[in-house]
């Protein structure tokens, strides 16, 4: 076994040689011993990136650790195109956000997500990104920064509600694909329209007084109706929102008409109220220390199967002094097979986790250190995928906004 690491590393800071030790003990536990050189990555400040190779299995395994403590960086979650829909490769997604005057230094991919026609990209759960909701929970495990810097994951599910003038409320979704009984809500996040078909769609403008965009999460709205259209794929401007309508759904609501006042509350449970940065995944694999029990839906015989069969994986996981992003290469005989969810929580103990979480894997599966892709995606490229979580240099270098992310 050998690891490459990076060996700038502060005072304090989790070196590499602790790091490998670390590493020693996962690949005891499997009674094997290996040797492989690999290459030097740059160095850093208060971030390092290994990539562990363990021969005989084989497992290639990629680890970005960063000091929670420190001044220069903030952990932030990022999508395609900067929307709420569409696909890009991991580099691309870092790359803009360079563009908009923000500094990725690392970054892996994030939630599942739809992966074809009109809504490809559309997140499987919740993601706020700088504190504006780009879509809704739905009850699996999501990970979110507090308020006050503090890591959570837990299941996280949607109270989102519609309340009409007559006191009648509805659940709704958010920037997602609506289906024939649904109530979408679609942000300009969403692009230039709501990309529906059919239906009711109402557009809504901020009523005198109250909040508007963007919307934040655990908050309440009112909105005036002030169009309605009787077809879908409905313009979305920048100071507007669009309640798109299903054809079943329209039968059990008030007759609607421009004027009239709807309440939107955008609050979930357990409340997040105050969140900036959130991304869902799942499973939960470690939580304060111990690992979770892996639970498939009895309807997904694939998500089932696949807990126990070794894949390429992603994960993130923490403590109170440090935050990891872990990729483990796989499909790749000579190289990595992957993991099972039970080793990559195995792996996670021993790197020192005391939460962690997985997200997607398979082809999507990327880590991104210091400009370039780091690990060997099993597709023998970057896939396109929808969003992902990063480590960006804070916009005030100076340290002092913010240095307890």
């Amino acid at each position: 076994m050998s690891c490459v690491d990076d060996s700038g590393y502060l005072k304090g800071f989790f070196c590499p040689r602790c790091l490998f030790a670390a590493l020693l003990l996962f690949a005891a536990t499997l009674s094997r011993a290996d040797e492989l050189s690999s290459q030097s990555p740059p160095t850093l400040p208060y971030i390092s990136y290994t990539n562990c190779r363990i021969a005989t299995v084989p497992w290639s395994i990629h680890v970005v650790q960063l000091e929670r403590r420190n001044p220069l960086y903030e952990i932030d979650s990022f999508h395609a195109g900067g929307k709420a829909i569409g696909m890009e490769t991991l580099s691309d997604q870092l790359e803009r956000l360079r563009a908009v005057q923000r500094t990725p230094t690392a970054g892996i991919n994030g939630d599942f997500y739809q992966r074809d026609k009109a809504f490809a990209g559309a997140p499987r759960g919740l993601q706020i990104i700088k504190g504006e909701l780009i879509s809704a929970p739905c009850g699996g495990a999501t990970f979110w920064i507090d308020a006050v810097g503090q890591f959570h994951t837990t299941n996280v599910a949607s109270l989102f509600r519609i309340t009409w003038p007559n006191g009648l409320t509805s659940a709704f979704g958010l920037n997602g694909d609506r289906n024939t009984d649904g109530l979408e809500l679609y942000t300009p996040a969403i692009g230039s329209s709501t990309h529906t078909v059919g239906g009711r769609e109402l557009v809504l403008s901020r009523a005198p007084g109250g909040r508007w965009l963007p919307l934040r999460i655990g908050q309440t709205y009112t909105a005036r109706v002030s169009e309605i259209h009787d077809s879908g794929n409905t313009q979305v401007r920048p100071e507007t929102l669009v309640l798109s309508l299903g054809p079943a759904t329209l039968a059990k609501l008030p007759a609607l008409q421009p004027g009239m006042l709807l309440g939107i509350s955008t609050e979930t449970r357990p409340a997040l109220h105050g969140v900036r940065t959130a991304i869902s995944g799942g499973p939960v694999l470690l939580r304060e220390g111990k690992r979770q029990k892996l639970q498939a839906s009895p309807s997904d015989a694939y998500e089932s199967s696949s807990m126990l069969e070794r894949h390429p994986r992603t994960a993130i996981g923490w403590n109170k002094d440090f935050f990891f992003m872990v990729e483990v290469d796989g499909r790749q005989k000579a190289l990595s097979v992957g993991m099972t969810l039970e080793e990559l929580s195995r792996f996670l103990i021993d790197l020192g986790c005391q939460d962690a979480m997985n997200l997607d894997g398979g082809g999507s599966a990327t880590l991104w250190y210091a400009g370039q892709v780091r690990n060997s995606p099993c597709d023998r490229a970057e896939r396109e995928i929808a969003n992902g979580i990063g480590v960006l240099r804070r916009a005030d270098e100076s340290g002092t906004a913010g240095a307890h992310n």
